[in-house]
């Protein structure tokens, strides 16, 4: 299916072809969820999708230590090293694939570098920065972690409203996603040091990092812990809730992928709820079966988007509808599919 992707994308050169292909695969080994969402967008879109996501889980993992042994100053090292060729402009000549990737990309959908620097200033904070006081403290975080990324999500998906309209939500749905891993992975985090729930919250359900740390090593739940787990999935509620009215605004094909991913996500916060809360010693998943319904439902919404745009292609000839759901000249696919544009 990658060759299919990339030659419906436009692109032909083999080291670029590579380099999207390990986006690709990162994708689809470390994204389940996106990359099930991703499969429903339009052939031509998903190579975009894979670089930005190949960009931002190849920065994640350079600050992540997952069982590499890799110091924290080596760690900021090779950060630094990224970042430096990020803003030197990566070319197709990087050496990092996933900036060969980007690079075209960012390019081709027209994505500001402001957006990278941003995230890259909050994987930045990764290195140091254990856990976050209030709710604007790890918004601040967020900003460039999640926000940003439905930010470099919004040309590529296209919109049928002006683009600045859709934004907001768009960032709002990369902040909802974050705070849902962050609820899920509350006990991976912490063991790698870091507590991505907000300080305020926690102390005011009489929580400390000793607590959490006991929950996580003795496998037991503990009322406090759960009624602060609760608290913050009732502001991740509010956030999908804000998030929401921004899929009406996408391009019609661009729709069942980020409703899929919607309804995947939200699923994952009601297996959370399921669970009591009790998730600091076990990760929580939406079922196998649930997955394939969502996806499903996805399908056929993605072939009624698609055969309505047929009709109304078919009414008005001489033009091809653009990744924005606005109309341009056929016969110009270059233009069409890459003219602009990630986890958590």
């Amino acid at each position: 299916m990658t060759a299919r992707e990339l030659d419906a994308a436009g692109v032909t050169d083999p080291r670029l072809r590579h380099a999207y292909t390990v986006c690709r695969r990162l994708n689809a080994r470390h994204g389940r969820t996106y990359f099930l969402a991703t499969r429903l967008l339009p052939v031509e879109r998903r190579p975009a999708v894979h670089a930005l996501y190949g960009f931002a889980r190849w920065a994640d993992d350079i600050v992540d230590d997952l069982g590499t042994g890799r110091t924290p100053a080596e760690r900021a090292g090779e950060l630094e090293a990224l970042e430096r060729e990020l803003r030197a402009g990566p070319s197709a000549d990087s050496t990092v694939p996933v900036l060969r990737a980007l690079a075209h990309t960012a390019a081709a959908y027209r994505i500001g570098p402001g957006l990278f620097a941003d995230f890259m200033a909050s994987m930045r904070m990764d290195l140091d920065v254990t856990d976050y006081p209030t709710y604007r403290d790890l918004y601040a975080y967020m900003h460039g972690s999640a926000a940003v990324i439905g930010l470099q999500m919004v040309p590529v998906l296209g919109t049928v409203v002006p683009r600045e309209e859709a934004e907001p939500h768009a960032a709002a749905l990369g902040v909802a996603f974050q705070l849902t891993n962050f609820l899920r992975d509350v006990g991976e985090d912490l063991d790698r040091g870091r507590v991505y729930l907000p300080g305020e919250v926690l102390a005011a359900h009489g929580v400390d990092r000793e607590m959490l740390r006991r929950c996580r090593d003795t496998g037991r739940g503990h009322p406090r812990v759960r009624a602060a787990l609760r608290e913050v999935a009732a502001h991740t509620r509010s956030v999908y809730r804000e998030a929401r009215p921004g899929i009406a605004m996408l391009d019609p094909v661009a729709r069942p992928c980020i409703r899929t991913a919607f309804t995947l996500y939200g699923g994952i916060l009601e297996r959370i709820e399921d669970a009591g809360y009790d998730v600091l010693h076990r990760r929580v998943a939406v079922p196998g079966h649930r997955r394939a319904a969502v996806a499903l439902d996805g399908l056929a919404r993605l072939a009624a988007a698609r055969l309505h745009r047929r009709t109304a292609s078919a009414g008005r000839p001489g033009t091809a509808p653009d990744t924005a759901g606005r109309t341009e000249p056929a016969g110009h696919p270059a233009r069409t599919v890459f003219r602009r544009r990630a986890l958590p």
